[in-house]
């Protein structure tokens, strides 16, 4: 049996025990299962049910004809299941289900250097204590039909469009692949154009950013910038240095459920559509739109890797195990990303530190006052595309088709502590404050939620990362 203190906010993390069906029963040892109903379902309850489980024990006895115990022939004692404890961090879970504020979202928090998932959250959520003797068809039926799918893991399930979050890796991929320097200068009139094709591709700022180099495009998020580099890279090798970031791919340890999200190429578009890639898709996947697909928790890792100088740690949930700890190496972990010189991580990161405290950054009213280095980095996905000429205004759209708000971000820059990435549905912009918040939480431990600029989604925003 189980009853679970925190059932909502850690209804997506935990999942829930529930009776063993039919199907299950034709699967398991049914010796092991005969003294209980009850397995694991979703999460780490279903991760870990083995370990949670333990061992029936076994007495074998001889009787007479009528059922009468004469002798013990042999005992086989039981074996408890093992304690699991989490890497979670109960109270900035529950900061960052308290940030969320009831919108439908999700936040993840890693620890770069080991891995450690702080919190994970996605919300809204449910109460998992009604599906531990079975939840009534009324209860459950409402749960299905929810508008705002309260089952519905968005933190290691719900696929996005990335947005200006993958602006960072793209920078570190131009770098890689020699066709940038760090200094150089890209014209910015306000869009771009393919050579022979009379469509601009507009920056979000219309007017344009005019000259660009890569801190300064990361800074104010220039979508000419990186439109210009994913051209030059081309989808091959775009696709070919995300892939190193996890993108694509499932990287975690034991979160139940993940998914890959989706790192288009030209073979993945041939095999599922039977079409060629043509160059216009290569700008969208460049500013993480198109085709493009990431979940918050892939995020997260990303960041992680990218504040790890590139190392790779995988992301799990299991701290210890009974006694033993959880401890990387881990199985099956990406190789470390690499690049062939140091200080293009540090071009990355000066500009992403500009994002929270330059002039021009996209989150500078998040990032005032800060009392440590952070590096972050805006994005927004589009719901729904918009025309050639059309511009986005929020005002005239139906909440649920304004654009999804993305953060991520990593702080100290100098020694890693905590990543984050977080998404707001519907937001449109404004949520790089909870990421700030929830950093603020884990380095300065004496610090409460307070009024943080930017802390709180409110109804109407003005976008600074437009794109």
């Amino acid at each position: 049996m189980r009853y679970y203190p925190d059932p909502i906010v850690m209804s997506h993390v935990l999942g829930y025990v529930g009776r063993i069906n039919a199907d299950e029963l034709s699967e398991l040892d049914p010796g092991n299962y005969a003294g209980t109903h009850f397995i694991g379902k979703t999460g780490v309850e279903y991760t870990y049910e083995d370990q949670l489980h333990g061992k029936a024990g076994l007495r074998k006895v001889e009787t007479n004809a009528r059922g009468r115990v004469l002798r013990e022939l042999d005992r086989e004692p039981p074996v408890p299941g093992k304690d699991l404890t989490l890497t979670i961090d109960s109270r900035l879970q529950h900061l960052a289900y308290d940030l969320l504020g009831g919108r439908r979202g999700a936040i993840v928090a890693i620890q770069p250097k080991t891995g450690d998932i702080l919190a994970m959250v996605s919300a809204p959520g449910f109460d998992i204590n009604k599906f531990v003797t079975g939840i009534s068809y009324a209860d459950y039926r409402a749960l299905q039909d929810d508008i705002d799918l309260p089952l519905y893991n968005r933190a290691a399930r719900g696929q996005y469009p990335p947005g200006s979050t993958v602006k960072p890796f793209e920078a570190l991929a131009a770098l890689q692949n020699r066709v940038v320097d760090a200094n150089d200068i890209v014209y910015d009139p306000g869009y771009f154009q393919l050579p022979n094709d009379t469509r601009r591709y507009h920056n979000w700022l219309r007017w344009g950013h005019g000259r660009v180099d890569l801190r300064r495009a990361i800074e104010v998020s220039n979508n000419t910038y990186f439109y210009t580099m994913a051209y030059r890279l081309g989808i091959d090798r775009l696709s070919s240095f995300m892939h190193e970031f996890g993108f694509g791919e499932v990287s975690s340890l034991d979160v139940q459920g993940a998914l890959p999200g989706l790192m288009p190429s030209r073979e993945w578009k041939r095999e599922k559509y039977n079409q060629p890639w043509f160059p216009g898709e290569t700008l969208s996947a460049g500013i993480g739109q198109g085709y493009f697909m990431a979940t918050p928790l892939q995020l997260a890792a990303a960041t992680a890797t990218l504040a790890n100088h590139g190392h790779w740690v995988r992301p799990h949930l299991a701290e210890r195990i009974g006694d033993q700890p959880v401890k990387p190496p881990f199985p099956d972990t990406k190789p470390d990303v690499q690049v062939d010189k140091t200080q293009w991580w540090n071009d990355v990161y000066e500009g992403m530190e500009e994002v929270m405290s330059g002039r021009e950054g996209t989150a500078r009213k998040a990032g005032a006052g800060l009392e440590y280095t952070m590096a972050g980095k805006t994005g927004t996905a589009q719901v729904f595309s918009l025309g050639q000429n059309q511009k986005y205004n929020a005002s005239e759209l139906a909440e649920r088709l304004r654009d999804h708000a993305l953060f991520i971000g990593f702080a100290p820059v100098e020694d890693p502590q905590i990543a984050v990435a977080v998404i707001v549905e519907n937001a449109g912009g404004g949520v790089s404050g909870l990421g700030r918040e929830l950093t603020d939480a884990w380095l300065l431990p004496q610090s409460e939620l307070h009024d943080q600029p930017g802390a709180t989604v409110p109804e109407e925003v003005e976008s600074l990362d437009g794109d």
